[in-house]
Formats: structure tokens, C-alpha cells, sequence
């Protein structure tokens, strides 16, 4: 009885090739496509496209940090204080003026006494009035007071001053010609300034008589009372 299976002996290469089951192909993940599709770079080489991506960013940081920091304001302490926060040196006021000969005038002021003062190079001489102000001022104080300015600028021997003063009585007029006398050395020579001003020279006294009061004997004082 014959079978129609074949034997081994008659079974052909091909036959065994056909025979053989087909691999399944695998389907590549998105991921892998997207793997395979970018070109790898060495190792050992940086990736140049990244470079000026980063140097941007950088720049656009600092840029930004920049800004910031301008907008925040300057803190200074001590010494470091910028220059704009320096107190401004008020400027020099000058009561006086030279006429066209060269004379320095000031005019002084005190209670109702009014003193017109000029100066020009001289020897010393010191007229009031027309006289020499050893004798328009009697008082040795007053003498003194009205050299004060003169002395301590060491003008004493190298000017000569004269003197036109009216109104108030002796003390007024005495303030009034040492004011005057303190703001035509001033205007004579600007460098004098500090001096006068450190010794109180060119500061008028505003002191003034306080006015009477109705119903008072004087400014405070009241009539006397009797009980009699």
C-alpha cells in the first residue's frame, strides 16, 4: 500500500525555503522614527546649531538684568554719595557796588540811624560827618567798635573811609557805620567775605524800639496807681 508523503530524501532546498515561515516586521514608534530621522553628532564635537541660541539667550538675560536694575534707584551710604546729592554752595550776596573811580560805597542801617560808607586807597584817614571820627564818637567803646571790621581784615593803614551818617542817636549810628564799613569791605575785595561774615560784620541788627500802647505810659509800662 503506497502513501503519497514525501520522504525526506526527496525533499528539495526550495521546497524547505518555501516552507520556512516569513518574519513579522515590527512597525517603528513615532519616537524611533523621529530618533532615525536626526542626524546624530560626534561625540566629541559640540553642536554648533546650539551655540548662538544660547549666547541670545544669555544677552537677552543681561539685557534684561540691566534694565532692572536702572529702574531700581541708586543706594549710597557715607562717602559714596553721588555727586548730585551735594548740598549747593548758596551763592555770595553782595550789598555794595565800586563806582567808575573806584570807590567802594556801602550803605549801613541800624534802629533809624542810616550811614553812607566809601572807601578807596589810602593811608587811614577816617572822616564822620566831617570830622575825624576820634571826635564825632565821644564813647572809647563805640571808637573801638567801628575799627572792629577794619582791624581784623588788616585794612586799618591801607584805606581811607569816609562817612555821612544822620538819623537815630549815638548807638544806632554807631551799628549803622559798622555795617556800612562791613559791606564796602566786601565789595572792595570779595575775598574778605568770610572774614566779616565769621566775625559778624555783615548781619544788621534788627533790633527796633518797641511802639508805645494805648493807655500805657510807654511800649509796657502803665500810669502809676494811687490809692489816695
Amino acid at each position: 500500500m503506497s502513501t503519497d508523503t514525501p520522504s525526506p530524501e526527496d525533499v528539495t532546498p526550495e521546497a524547505e525555503a518555501t516552507e520556512e515561515v516569513a518574519p513579522v516586521e515590527e512597525t517603528p514608534t513615532p519616537e524611533e522614527e523621529l530618533q532615525a530621522a536626526t542626524p546624530e553628532a560626534p561625540a566629541d564635537e559640540p553642536v554648533a546649531a546650539s551655540e548662538p541660541a544660547a549666547e541670545a539667550v544669555t544677552e537677552e538675560a543681561s539685557a534684561g538684568n540691566d534694565e532692572a536694575a536702572s529702574d531700581l534707584p541708586e543706594l549710597t551710604l557715607g562717602d559714596g554719595a553721588p555727586a548730585e546729592a551735594e548740598e549747593v554752595a548758596a551763592p555770595l550776596i553782595v550789598r555794595g557796588k565800586i563806582d567808575r573811580f573806584g570807590v567802594a560805597m556801602g550803605t549801613g542801617r541800624r534802629k533809624t540811624s542810616v550811614a553812607r560808607v566809601r572807601i578807596k586807597d589810602g593811608n587811614g584817614e577816617f572822616i564822620v560827618n566831617g570830622k575825624p571820627f576820634e571826635e564825632f564818637f565821644c564813647v572809647e567803646r563805640d571808637r573801638k567798635m567801628v575799627q572792629e571790621a577794619l582791624t581784623m581784615t588788616e585794612m586799618r593803614d591801607k584805606v581811607d573811609v569816609w562817612v555821612r551818617v544822620n538819623g537815630g542817636g549815638t548807638t544806632g549810628q554807631t551799628g549803622a557805620v559798622i555795617l556800612g564799613v562791613a559791606r564796602a569791605l566786601q565789595v572792595k575785595d570779595p575775598s574778605l567775605h568770610h572774614v566779616l561774615a565769621s566775625g559778624g560784620y555783615l548781619t544788621r541788627d534788627d533790633r527796633m524800639v518797641e511802639r508805645k500802647k494805648y493807655g500805657r505810659r510807654k511800649a509796657r509800662r502803665g500810669f502809676q496807681f494811687s490809692k489816695r
